[in-house]
C-alpha cells in the first residue's frame, strides 16, 4: 500500500500594512489576486489614517500602530503570517512581528518590506532621515495640528487617474510616531525570512538609506520593481508576483 500523500502546507495569510497618509484602501488592486492564489489576506488601517482618520489625535504614537496590527492578527487567530509593510509601515510590521513572536513562536512566517523603513533595534522612523527632512517634517506637523500633511502623489511617480485617486484618499498622518524609538529583538528578527522590494523609478528619497541598508545587512532578499513608491497602485501585478514568491520561499 502506498503511503498517503503529504498534506500540502496551508497558504500563509498576508497582513498588509500601509504607509503614512494611506489606509487599507491603498492595497485594493492586490487583494483579489492574492486571494485567488489561495491566500487569506487582511489589510489593516492604522489609527488616525484612512477610514480611521476621524480618530486621529495628538497622542497617537508608534506603539498604537504596532498594537493595531497585533490586535488584527490575534483577532483573526492567524498563525504563520507574512507581514507586509509599505514605507512607514515597515516600522510597524517590525514592531508587530516582535510582539507577536513573544506570544507565539509560530505567529510570523516572514516580513516583506515594500519600499519601506527597515529599522535597527532602538531606531526611530526619522532617525535615518537627513536633518533637512527632519526639520521640514517637524515644521509641517507643527503647522498642521501635529500631523504630517500628505505629499503630492507625483512624488511617488503617480500621474493621471492614479494621482487623482490618492489625492482624494490621502489624509494627514499622526506625527507622534516620527521620533519614537522601536525596541525589538534584533537576533530573532534576523532569523526571519525578510524581503525588501526596492521601487526605484522614481526612487522616493526618504527610503534611500534603507535601500543601502538592506544590501549591506545579511539575510535580506532584495527585489526590484522599476516603478515609483506605491507599487500596489502603479505595478500591482509585479508586486503580487513578488509577494507570492516570498510566501513560497517562506514555506
Amino acid at each position: 500500500m502506498n503511503p498517503p500523500a503529504p498534506t500540502p502546507p496551508t497558504p500563509a495569510p498576508f497582513v498588509l500594512v500601509h504607509g503614512a497618509w494611506g489606509g487599507a484602501w491603498i492595497w485594493r488592486r492586490v487583494l483579489a489576486p492574492l486571494r485567488v492564489a489561495g491566500h487569506e489576506v487582511h489589510a489593516v488601517t492604522l489609527s488616525g489614517d484612512g477610514d480611521r482618520a476621524h480618530l486621529r489625535h495628538r497622542g497617537i504614537r508608534l506603539a498604537h500602530h504596532v498594537a493595531d496590527v497585533v490586535a488584527a492578527v490575534q483577532a483573526e487567530e492567524l498563525r504563520g503570517a507574512i507581514l507586509v509593510g509599505h514605507s512607514y509601515g515597515g516600522m510597524v510590521v517590525t514592531g508587530a512581528a516582535d510582539r507577536l513572536l513573544d506570544a507565539d513562536a509560530q505567529a510570523v512566517r516572514a516580513i516583506v518590506y515594500v519600499d519601506a523603513m527597515v529599522p535597527l533595534p532602538g531606531e526611530g522612523w526619522g532617525d535615518a532621515h537627513s536633518p533637512e527632512i527632519v526639520a521640514a517634517r517637524t515644521a509641517a506637523a507643527e503647522a498642521h495640528d501635529f500631523a504630517l500633511p500628505p505629499p503630492d502623489p507625483r512624488d511617488f511617480g503617480l500621474e493621471g487617474a492614479d494621482r487623482d485617486w490618492l489625492l482624494r484618499r490621502q489624509v494627514p498622518h499622526p506625527f507622534g510616531p516620527y521620533r519614537d524609538p522601536l525596541p525589538f529583538d534584533g537576533e530573532r528578527w534576523a532569523g526571519l525570512p525578510r524581503t525588501f522590494i526596492d521601487c526605484n523609478a522614481p526612487a522616493y528619497p526618504t527610503i534611500d538609506a534603507m535601500r543601502a541598508r538592506v544590501r549591506a545587512l545579511p539575510g535580506f532578499r532584495v527585489e526590484v520593481i522599476p516603478t515609483g513608491h506605491c507599487p500596489m497602485v502603479s505595478a500591482p501585478a509585479a508586486l503580487v508576483r513578488l509577494l507570492l514568491d516570498a510566501a513560497a520561499r517562506a514555506g
